[in-house]
């Protein structure tokens, strides 16, 4: 399991509802084509990405550009809708809508970041916090 840097082109972030702690997890292209076609709410497993008996429940993600995915749209792809809440919109007033561009509900090539949440925990931890070396 590596850290998300530079030679990654997609990074996963994976959070524990318990104990409210994340990590960021760079994957390539290869191992993120298990994801495509995903949509937002299923459970996935996360052998794929060095996280053996982890099960991932997918909770949202965004693109290269910022813009977020949200779970009441049915497509891969960018859609400009009318909006008067999140992900991807804070009304500053009551009753305040936008028509804004945000993605749809399912996993593309595109998208760059997929949030995460473990349902079920593997053998090895992946929250443990490493300590430095005092030297």
């Amino acid at each position: 399991m590596k850290r998300a840097g530079d030679e990654y082109t997609h990074k996963l972030i994976i959070s524990d509802p318990e104990t409210g702690r994340s990590v960021t997890i760079g994957v390539d292209d290869v191992k993120f084509r298990s994801l495509i076609e995903v949509k937002i709410g299923e459970i996935v497993k996360g052998d794929p990405f060095g996280l053996v008996g982890y099960e991932l429940q997918v909770t949202g993600g965004s693109d290269r550009d910022g813009f977020p995915m949200r779970s009441d749209i049915e497509s891969s792809g960018r859609k400009k809708v009318l909006l008067s809440s999140g992900p991807g919109f804070k009304p500053r007033k009551k009753g305040e809508r936008r028509r804004k561009l945000v993605r749809g509900n399912t996993i593309s090539g595109d998208i760059y970041q997929v949030n995460m949440k473990v349902v079920k925990k593997g053998a090895k931890d992946i929250f443990k916090v490493e300590e430095a070396a005092s030297s």
